[in-house]
Order: C-alpha cells, then sequence, then structure tokens
C-alpha cells in the first residue's frame, strides 16, 4: 500500500520545519535513535559547554550544526550514539558581568559584599538565559540531551575536576613557582600564555619610549662623565632596574657627544652595530675628541666622536648610578646596579644594551638571578616584599616625585576612566606649571618619566614607538608581566608526546595541525593554572604556613576523611562533610555540599606532623574546567 504525503500548495519553509520537530517530538525520534542501537559501539558526544550567561548567537548555530552532522552520521553508520549536553558556568566572563551589574569591583569581594553572596549572584547569573538556548537547540533540529546536562559549577563535576588535578599531582606534574606571568590588573588575574594567543590578543599601540642614560660610577676607562644608554619601550619599569645587560660577544663603542636636550657634554656607551641609528640626524661624526669639544651652543649640528671599542665581557661588572633614586630592593642592596651579561641580547634595535627589572620580565628575572642581582623588591605594611607597582597596576609609594606625582598612579592610560584623566589633568598642571605652564591633556606616566629624565640630563632620545602589545582577551586592557605566586601544569614534560599525539589526529585542513596548532604545541610552555578569582573551581591543594607540608585532595570522599582527621586533631571543631553519603553518587547528595571557595577555604586539614594546613587560594584557569 502506497504511503500518503502532504501536498503543497507553496513552499513553506517555517511550517515545514515545525512539522518535522513535531514529528520528532511526538515519535521520539531522537530518543528512539539512541535506544534502537543498544548494545552497538558506543560513540559518546559531550558537548563543548556554551555559557547560559549570554544569549546565543548565529556562531552558536553554525557549530551545533556541524557536531550534529558527525552524530548523525555515525548514528546511520550503526553506532550507539549518546549525546550529552553541559554549561559552561565559572570564568572571568562571568565574574565581570556579575561586578558589572551589583556595581562593584574585584576589590570590593569580601568588603561591600561576602564571597558566598557574590558567588550566589554568579551561580544565579550564569544559568539565566536556559530557556532561550533550549528553545534555540529544538528548533534548530540539535539532538543532544538537555534533560540531564553536566553543569561545571556542579559538586559532582567539580570533584571529577580535582580528581584530574590529583592525577597530575601524583605524576609530580603539579609544581608552584614564584614567576613572572602575564597580569591582567583590570580582571585581577594572572593569564595562561595560550590565553594570550588568541586573536586580537595583541594589538598595535604607539608608546613612549626613551634611550636613558645610566651614569658610570667614577670613571669609565679613565674618562669621566660617562654613561651607558639602554632603551625601553616601558619607561614605568625603570624605577624597579637594578642592572644593564649586554651581549658577551657584541662590541661596544665609548662615543664623545653631548646630549642633544640638555647639551651637556656626555661620554656614552653603545653597540658598534647601533651608533649610526642613534648618531644620525642632528649629528655629524668627527675624527677627534678636539673637535667635540670646540663645538659652540647653537651649532646646527652636534658633533660625536668614536673613542674606544669594547667586547660586551670587558662591560661586566661595571657599577652605575640607580637611574631614578628612591627605593632600594629590600635585600642585597648592594649588589644592585651592575652590568651583566645576557644571551638575548641583539643588535637588532635598542643600543644593545637591555634595560633590566627583573620584576617584570620573564628574561630579566632568569638572567639577574643568574647573576646574583636582586630583584627591586620593597617591603610592605605587612612586611611582606613586593614589586613597585600593586595588584591593580598602581605605582606604590615609595615612586612618589614632589613634581611629577606617580606614586598611586596607574602605570598604564588604558587603565584609567576619562573622569579619572580630567582629575589628574588637573592636579597635573598645579605641578608642572613652571615646566608647561598651558599643559592641556593628560600626561601619560610614562611621558611624564620621559620628561623627568630629560630635565635631569638622564635621556639621550625620547621619541613615539609603534609595536605590538599583548591585552587581556576579556577586558581589552593591556597585561602587565608581573610576579606571582602560580600552581602549574609541568607541560613541558610532556610536550614531546603531545607532539607525537598531534600527529596521528587527521587535521582537516592538515595544515591546521602542522601549522596554527602544531607551533603552540612547539613552543608551550608550562601552564599557569592560578586564578585569583572567586566563581570557579578551588585548586584542591592544602599547604602548611611554611609550605613544607602539602596534600591534594582528589575526591569529596578525601576531603571528608581529611575533615574528620582535622576534628580529630582539634583544628576543626566539627566536620562539615559529615551528612555527605560515600559511594551515593546522586544528585541530591552532591547537592547536599559545595566546593566552591567560599565553602572550601574554611576547611582547615591537619598535616602528618599535626599542623594546619589552609587551601591555596586560587582557582584554576576555567580553560582546565
Amino acid at each position: 500500500m502506497s504511503r500518503k504525503y502532504n501536498e503543497y500548495g507553496g513552499l513553506n519553509l517555517p511550517n515545514v520545519a515545525q512539522q518535522v520537530l513535531d514529528k520528532w517530538k511526538n515519535e521520539h525520534v531522537f530518543e528512539r535513535s539512541i535506544s534502537s542501537r543498544e548494545g552497538a559501539t558506543p560513540y559518546v558526544f559531550f558537548e563543548g559547554p556554551p555559557s547560559a550567561n549570554g544569549l546565543p548567537g548565529i556562531h552558536h548555530v553554525m557549530a551545533r550544526s556541524i557536531k550534529d552532522i558527525f552524530c548523525r552520521y555515525k548514528t546511520l553508520k550503526g553506532f550507539q550514539v549518546k549525546r550529552k549536553a553541559g554549561w559552561d558556568t565559572h570564568g572571568l566572563p562571568v565574574e565581570l558581568g556579575v561586578e558589572k551589574e551589583l556595581g562593584i569591583t574585584k576589590e570590593d569581594i569580601g568588603k561591600k559584599i561576602s564571597v558566598e553572596d557574590y558567588n550566589k549572584a554568579c551561580r544565579e547569573a550564569v544559568m539565566r538565559y536556559t530557556d532561550i538556548w533550549n528553545r534555540l537547540t529544538e528548533e534548530m533540529g540539535y539532538w543532544v540531551d538537555m534533560e540531564d546536562p553536566y553543569i561545571t559549577y556542579d559538586s559532582k563535576y567539580m570533584e571529577s575536576v580535582w580528581w584530574l588535578l590529583g592525577q597530575l599531582y601524583e605524576k609530580n606534574l603539579l609544581y608552584k613557582g614564584y614567576t613572572i606571568q602575564p597580569y591582567s590588573p583590570a580582571a585581577g588575574t594572572g593569564l595562561s600564555s595560550h590565553e594570550l594567543n588568541q586573536p586580537g590578543c595583541y594589538q598595535d599601540v604607539k608608546d613612549t619610549t626613551v634611550v636613558a642614560q645610566f651614569k658610570i660610577k667614577g670613571t669609565f676607562k679613565g674618562v669621566e662623565n660617562a654613561y651607558f644608554l639602554a632603551w625601553t619601550t616601558t619607561p614605568w619599569t625603570l624605577s624597579s632596574n637594578t642592572a644593564l645587560c649586554v651581549g658577551p660577544n657584541i662590541e661596544y663603542v665609548l662615543v664623545a657627544s653631548y646630549n642633544p636636550y640638555t647639551f651637556e657634554p656626555v661620554n656614552v656607551v653603545l653597540a658598534k652595530d647601533l651608533v649610526e641609528k642613534h648618531f644620525s640626524k642632528g649629528f655629524i661624526r668627527v675624527e677627534s675628541a678636539a673637535e667635540v669639544a670646540a663645538y659652540e651652543p647653537g651649532a646646527k649640528q652636534l658633533p660625536y666622536y668614536v673613542m674606544d671599542q669594547y667586547t660586551g665581557k670587558e662591560l661586566v661588572g661595571i657599577a652605575y648610578e640607580q637611574l631614578l633614586q628612591g627605593a632600594l630592593p629590600h635585600e642585597h642592596a648592594e649588589k644592585a646596579f651592575q652590568v651583566i651579561a645576557g644571551d638575548f641580547v641583539t643588535t637588532s634595535d635598542g643600543t644593545g644594551i637591555v634595560h633590566i627589572a627583573p620584576t617584570f620580565g620573564a628574561d630579566d628575572a632568569r638572567v639577574a638571578a643568574e647573576s646574583g642581582i636582586p630583584a627591586l623588591l620593597v617591603l610592605d605594611d605587612k612586611g611582606n616584599p613586593v614589586p613597585l607597582v600593586d595588584l591593580q597596576g598602581r605605582f606604590r609609594k615609595e615612586v612618589a616625585d614632589p613634581i611629577f606625582g606617580l606614586a598611586g598612579e596607574f602605570v598604564k592610560t588604558a587603565y584609567l576612566s576619562e573622569a579619572e584623566k580630567a582629575t589628574e589633568l588637573a592636579i597635573q598642571q598645579e605641578n608642572l606649571k613652571a615646566i608647561i605652564p598651558d599643559l592641556k591633556a593628560y600626561m601619560s606616566v610614562d611621558e611624564r618619566i620621559a620628561l623627568k629624565l630629560k630635565i635631569e640630563n638622564k635621556a639621550f632620545k625620547i621619541e613615539k614607538y609603534e609595536h605590538s602589545y599583548p591585552h587581556c582577551w576579556r577586558t581589552d586592557k593591556p597585561v602587565l608581566y608581573y610576579p606571582l605566586d602560580s600552581w602549574f601544569i609541568k607541560v613541558t614534560d610532556v610536550k614531546e608526546r603531545m607532539i607525537a599525539l598531534n600527529n596521528t589526529i587527521n587535521w582537516k585542513p592538515a595544515s591546521t595541525g602542522t601549522g596554527r596548532f602544531g607551533e603552540w604545541l612547539k613552543n608551550a610552555n608550562d601552564w599557569n593554572l592560578s586564578r585569583s578569582r572567586y566563581w570557579g573551581i578551588p585548586i584542591p591543594i592544602w599547604s602548611t604556613e611554611e609550605g613544607d607540608e602539602r596534600i591534594c585532595i582528589s575526591s569529596v570522599e578525601q576531603l571528608k576523611e581529611a575533615c574528620e582527621a582535622s576534628v580529630k586533631a582539634g583544628i576543626m571543631k566539627t566536620n562539615p562533610l559529615v551528612d555527605f553519603e560515600v559511594n551515593n553518587f546522586s544528585k541530591e547528595n552532591y547537592a547536599s555540599i559545595d566546593l566552591h571557595k567560599n565553602y572550601v577555604d574554611e576547611i582547615i586539614l591537619v598535616s602528618p606532623a599535626g599542623k594546619p594546613m589552609k587551601r591555596e587560594s586560587d582557582l584554576i584557569d576555567v580553560w582546565f574546567d
């Protein structure tokens, strides 16, 4: 018997789509596509979860269509394809959205609002648009189990992440280090290298740059008034300078000339290959020191004479005066302000001499440590060593200047609002009126430092320079390279294995596997897992105050046992997990506990030696979720 099909007088695609959806729903076609293949080879699909704190867009339709194609294809090939939906509920986008709604900043959490209330607000905000997502899922014909999704804020899910971290810890692939890391003051947290590699993170910016004059102590090879020239694109880091770095095999020269701003006689050291770059416009080469001395003020060109030549090795160990007088390293200050050698110094730009600020550069920190040079750390009100820029991106009080301000100011102009710029401009107009009587626009920290150096005969060249600079992927504000205590996954230990596995993947197109992804793997660094935030999965490591004893918790069962031991040792009064039933994996059981920061930070465990252990304060990178 022939089947009867609907005949259409005209094509109405919305009506056709609705009829198909109704048929699938009424006849439970999706569910039957799974149940009818019971016992067949499984093809398991967990959706890369969207976040329901934002509305879906057309790009979600495109991505989900591709996912759906593969699942339907595998179903047609005879596989049993179970498809589980999920919700991405943690991370910086959620927190920044909640802060904006509440009218607070990160610094207000724990003061104006408790961590518990803040996390509650995040939990509510993150599932705000689930009904719209569910409707989109159904109407676009995307087959996935929305009735029983995995949710990254559920304790059961968080426990599975803890288990993974426990595996890494047991394999010695988790470690803690105090290193220079990308840090976003606007977001208040460190970032990983893969976050900086996202499209659009590196942006072209035009910054004030300075070739600074570092005065050599005493005489240099019998010459008075000698300086090292060092170029920087970040003048704000000059207050944290503790060394100058040369290439051991690079050839350097001593040049007699005049400062182009103050016209005072100077003898400067820089790489031989870069002399013409810095002594071109406004200068003329002469053949004797006498011709330099014969210069008369007002002449169109400043004379310069190459007096002598040295290798970088010969310059190592020479001491110089601190460029910006003020704070000194709280330890081993006597070892600061000298020339050291480094393998990364080139003559491709700059002066061939690199200004070293160990608190704000990874190479700087490494080469300084290798040479025994201290970082410029000062003691805060609690006696803790801290850099001269705080976690909000502001200079500390030690950088104060009576004319140019600086203390308490953001080191990057992009961190200021227009209202803050206007307020600062009024202060600058008052303080700088003797230098710039008709100041009309806000002067950045870099511009004021450059001006200060220029007036003090410590700047040889000041100019604008366009270069690529990293920005935070969520706030779109510049990042700083900043010293942070962080937990890392030792990616470098398994890099070769990852590269080998990548070569087994059938990438389409192949250039993705060998190109962008392959190159990223080849250059992968250890993964900075720590995030100094509140709404996310806490790092499940408890440590003693001295840091000599640690435990990594990998399950709720293990945490319950550790809490019981803490109660018996008299450290905690009660076990907060007493009502949790081990081996009961029901939603109701896991809903009785919370593994977020506001809950687990109240738990104090006991070490094998009987010492209290508190949780390491950071959360984990949401990309690990």
